[in-house]
């Protein structure tokens, strides 16, 4: 599908009444959005690795010094981005059991424009701010 094509869709979303909220058509543009997620995300986690097996073939000890603190940025991206494969996968999942959209805690619509932002978004704004909160109280 093209990015116009993909722009049209989300506008349309977007501007839609909330009773039509998650229905087939959202469902399915948001399974494209998530499928497309995770291949840019594969891709990205394939790029780092492969840059990481780049070693310059260097006796400077400040290119070797650049080199590690690259490789070091490099790791936490993999990490990252491995971390995010699953929360992909499960939002397809929930996409096949049409709960896609809707707070795991509350049962709430997250709402279109979280999950746009967020595609993998599994808690409304107002239940994700109260965890969070929680999280930081306990830490203290």
């Amino acid at each position: 599908m093209s990015a116009e094509s993909l722009a049209e869709m989300e506008q349309k979303i977007i501007n839609a009444p909330e009773e039509e909220y998650m229905n087939d058509e959202q469902l399915a543009f948001f399974r494209l959005k998530l499928v497309e997620l995770h291949d840019t995300t594969r891709e990205r986690i394939r790029e780092a690795k492969e840059q990481m097996l780049n070693k310059p073939d260097t006796t400077d000890p400040l290119d070797k010094a650049a080199w590690e603190e690259q490789s070091s940025l490099l790791i936490r991206i993999v990490e990252r981005e491995q971390r995010l494969l699953p929360k992909i996968q499960q939002s397809l999942e929930r996409i096949r059991h049409e709960t896609y959209g809707f707070c795991l805690e509350s049962g709430e619509p997250i709402g279109i424009p979280r999950l746009l932002a967020r595609p993998t978004a599994e808690y409304s704004i107002d239940v994700k701010s109260v965890m969070e909160m929680k999280e930081h109280l306990q830490k203290d």
